[in-house]
């Protein structure tokens, strides 16, 4: 995740601290988890696994159509537009759509490559988490332990995705994003 730039991002962690929502360990681990059941397991999952088995323009569409904020959709979009600029230094031809989300680059990645679609997706969401749970500890503050604490717990859900028909119903983390918009201080871009 580090060459696309997701260190930038806490995808409404941060909104969360400045609320008072997120506090400690525990509070943090609920977030990540509660974000990653109801809207990365329920909507960009799905939709990753579809991008992985077909590219398709309209998918790519519908992802960004689901990004509730300007921040989550400027987010999907850069890190999209910095996979896409790397992928031809490692061997691989750009996405072509014109304007690539993260997953629809990603799952144009994971063709090039032939990586079985399950293995990408856990490995998509592990990376994810990596990047939640680093995000709390430089933000909460939270000590090394913790992360691996959560990381650990949570690591273990990752497996449990399912391959649902998308949907998306996180109407907190949508409201907590767009307040992040105009928040006062902050360390992510979203």
């Amino acid at each position: 995740m580090l060459p696309v730039g997701a260190y930038s991002y806490s995808g409404g962690l941060e909104a969360a601290i400045e609320v008072g929502l997120v506090t400690n360990a525990p509070s943090a681990q609920r977030w990540i988890g509660d974000v990653l059941e109801h809207s990365v397991a329920r909507m960009e999952a799905p939709l990753l696994l579809n991008m992985i088995q077909r590219p398709d323009a309209l998918l790519n569409e519908m992802f960004l159509a689901s990004r509730e904020t300007a921040e989550f959709r400027a987010e999907t979009v850069q890190m999209g537009y910095s996979l896409n600029r790397l992928l031809p230094e490692l061997g691989v031809e750009a996405c072509l759509f014109e304007e690539p989300s993260f997953p629809a680059v990603y799952a144009h990645a994971v063709r090039a490559w032939g990586i079985a679609p399950r293995q990408a997706l856990v490995a998509y969401l592990w990376a994810w988490l990596e990047n939640q749970v680093m995000a709390a500890l430089k933000a909460v503050p939270l000590g090394q332990t913790d992360g691996q604490k959560m990381l650990l717990a949570l690591g273990a859900r990752l497996h449990e995705v399912n391959e649902e028909e998308p949907g998306n119903f996180a109407p907190g983390l949508a409201i907590l994003s767009s307040r992040h918009e105009t928040q006062y201080s902050r360390l992510f871009r979203s």
